[in-house]
């Protein structure tokens, strides 16, 4: 497990480098958009878009995780179809080749025979990054690797990244939007029960560096599972028990009695709003919120697997939201957190892996419980 671990931050952090190559070079990342279509569309907005980034982001993860952990091929699964169409209408299948002159000849066929920038895409691919240090000395779990799949989410937020805004953030404070909220979620679950044991997430574009004007990135990781809960941040300190100080974090587009139904437990100046999934969750684990709220079924395992093993690890979790409106106060358990092996068959596409009923990511059950004791009887 800490040699899984140490790949999947160092893998994260490949990520990381090709998500930045594809923003610095702008006649590259002009050509990586492709809207989705069909079933593969988010329903939740007008337009969702894929990039060449975030498939190559996936294969490159499936690739160096399979070459090394071969038991685990055909558990290493993304948000992504691994098929991306060109400016001729060419279907063509991405893969990572052996070698990065056989990366680059497969993408200057997606690249419209842009050889320069796919070099500069499967140079990123194929380089190894600085050290990552994931502090894994002594590490044992009793989990093999056969027991064991993963749900790759490559750049998380992708519309915020397409979009490139550079918010100036205040310390202590969570960004509503921009270039911090895109984030590479890896997280590994057990196959047997669908709990989330590991999760690894990076965040690309944490900061910019003054001496070259370059994005740095930020990692963050943790394991949870049994009495073995190790993770890269400490807990943060929790709110008040009877909600005096609850902050939560929500979409903008959440509904209103949802609004209004915390805000009789927060304060209106309590409730924050932010893009992204991951990163919303990434908030509660790093304390700049107390909860996360989603009452919709917008979001999906790939969101929320990596992000959900870093709270278990700090003694939290995430929840499905309507599971836990429908359950006794005392039973916020494995009944009602999320769960990451099995789809919903009666649906098709993305929408079998969807989070139907909502969720709700906090740090402390004392929070969790007045959260769900204000929206029951709401939704």
């Amino acid at each position: 497990m800490a040699d899984l671990l140490r790949l999947l931050v160092r893998v994260a952090e490949k990520a990381a480098n090709v998500a930045r190559v594809c923003r610095q070079e702008a006649p590259l990342f002009q050509l990586l958009i492709q809207e989705k279509t069909g079933e593969d569309k988010n329903k939740k907005f007008v337009q969702d878009f894929k990039t060449l980034a975030d498939v190559v982001i996936q294969e490159m993860i499936r690739h160096d995780v399979g070459a090394q952990f071969p038991e685990m091929v055909g558990f290493i699964h993304g948000e992504e179809s691994n098929k991306f169409e060109n400016g001729l209408g060419e279907c063509v299948t991405i893969t990572v080749c052996a070698t990065e002159e056989e990366t680059a000849a497969l993408l200057s066929t997606v690249l419209d025979s842009d050889h320069t920038a796919a070099s500069l895409l499967a140079r990123a691919i194929h380089q190894d990054p600085a050290t990552t240090d994931a502090s894994t000395d002594g590490l044992t779990v009793p989990l093999r690797p056969s027991e064991l799949g993963i749900w790759i989410d490559p750049i998380d937020a992708t519309s915020q990244y397409i979009e490139g805004r550079e918010e100036v953030l205040a310390e202590g404070h969570l960004s509503p939007s921009g270039l911090h909220c895109a984030l590479v979620l890896i997280g590994v679950y057990l196959r047997n029960t669908g709990e989330p044991v590991m999760g690894v997430i990076n965040q690309p574009f944490n900061y910019k560096d003054p001496t070259d004007g370059r994005w740095r990135g930020k990692h963050f990781w943790g394991v949870s599972f049994s009495d073995i809960n190790i993770c890269s941040l400490s807990p943060p300190k929790i709110g008040c028990a009877k909600g005096q100080g609850l902050s939560v974090v929500l979409s903008s587009s959440e509904k209103q009695v949802v609004k209004e139904s915390l805000t009789s437990v927060c304060g209106p100046e309590k409730l924050m709003y932010a893009s992204g999934a991951g990163y919303k969750i990434l908030c509660v684990i790093q304390g700049l919120a107390d909860a996360y709220v989603l009452s919709e079924g917008s979001t999906f395992k790939w969101d929320s697997c990596a992000p959900h093993a870093l709270l278990r690890a700090l003694g939290g979790g995430v929840v499905d939201l309507a599971k836990s409106l429908e359950s006794s106060c005392e039973a916020q358990n494995h009944l009602t957190e999320l769960n990451y092996h099995q789809p919903h068959t009666e649906r098709k596409g993305a929408d079998r892996w969807a989070n139907h009923g909502g969720l709700v990511a906090y740090r402390d059950s004392s929070q969790l419980h007045i959260i769900i004791q204000a929206l029951r009887g709401k939704l």
